[in-house]
């Protein structure tokens, strides 16, 4: 099972790079960053809290962190025109020398919408789009020219060049919606991605797989990669998102149990790892309990 980093992005950019380069030092397969430009609306945040963007922290952590691979969780695709975001991707997989993993999603925060005036369609017309987004990707990025005409999006013998250093760029699919999203997973992601503890997980993957068969496509071909909160040693806080561990012994055996159901990576945010040198020892002890596993 691969283990990766998630450092979130309303830390200082020194912080995101000690982070990511002690991730690299050490042994941990990859750095994952998130696509928001604020804060998510709600009680105890502050609405004016600083957020890094995304493509601009990838870009800067491809130049600086040599081997660990580095990913987008995940570009919203209500932010930006898929052809413009594609040629974003093209990019990264160069200046990362082939190790970007190109995670998207079909967008969601609502503050971020309201204040840039950007538009969040309903679910479903969302899911519409964020479909033919997936065929511009998959167009552009592995074929020579595109052409697509679409009801949200049109392209005309459209060019992406220079295509990625990969010869097939991974597409991430952040996303657990077991009505829809799970079968355009199916269709669509090379990797799958969604927050859960292991039964939410091993759940949630045998959804996937029945949606690969009624497609015909082999479960197998998709990885699958999950995340949620970790306390190392300490209580476990009443949070939204899932949380696990509260000891080194309790959390090296959920991490046993991701494993032992098949997870290909596990991502850990690093909200509840403390700062500074506490943050680099729970790193390495998230990691020596992962190799355990």
């Amino acid at each position: 099972m691969r283990l990766s980093i998630w450092p979130g992005t309303s830390q200082p950019y020194d912080d995101i790079l000690e982070v990511a380069r002690h991730a690299e030092a050490t042994g941990w397969d990859g750095v994952y960053v998130a696509d928001h430009f604020m804060a998510n609306a709600g009680p105890g945040r502050d609405p004016l809290a600083p957020m890094l963007e995304c493509a601009t922290v990838v870009s800067a952590l491809g130049a600086a962190v040599p081997r660990v691979r580095l990913g987008s969780l995940v570009y919203g695709n209500t932010y930006r025109h898929p052809a413009v975001l594609a040629n974003m991707a093209a990019t990264a997989d160069h200046v990362t020398g082939g190790r970007f993993v190109f995670g998207v999603g079909a967008g969601w925060q609502l503050n971020e919408h309201e204040q840039y005036g950007i538009e969040l369609p309903p679910v479903k017309q969302r899911l519409d789009r964020f479909v033919e987004a997936l065929e511009i990707w998959h167009g552009l990025l592995r074929t020579e020219r595109t052409t697509f005409a679409g009801e949200y999006y049109q392209l005309t013998d459209a060019v992406c060049e220079p295509k990625p250093v990969q010869e097939r760029l991974p597409i991430l699919i952040g996303g657990g919606g077991e009505q829809r999203m799970l079968g355009i997973v199916a269709k669509y992601a090379d990797i799958w991605n969604t927050w859960g503890k292991p039964d939410v997980i091993a759940h949630k993957s045998g959804v996937l797989d029945e949606f690969c068969a009624r497609q015909g496509r082999d479960p197998k071909a998709i990885d699958r990669t999950a995340q949620a909160l970790v306390v190392v040693d300490g209580p476990l806080p009443e949070l939204p998102a899932p949380v696990i561990g509260g000891s080194p012994a309790a959390l090296g055996d959920v991490l046993s149990q991701y494993k032992s159901q098949g997870l290909d990576e596990f991502i850990v945010p690093d909200g509840l790892l403390g700062t500074g040198a506490d943050r680099l020892k729970a790193m390495d002890t998230i990691l020596s309990l992962t190799r355990a596993a």
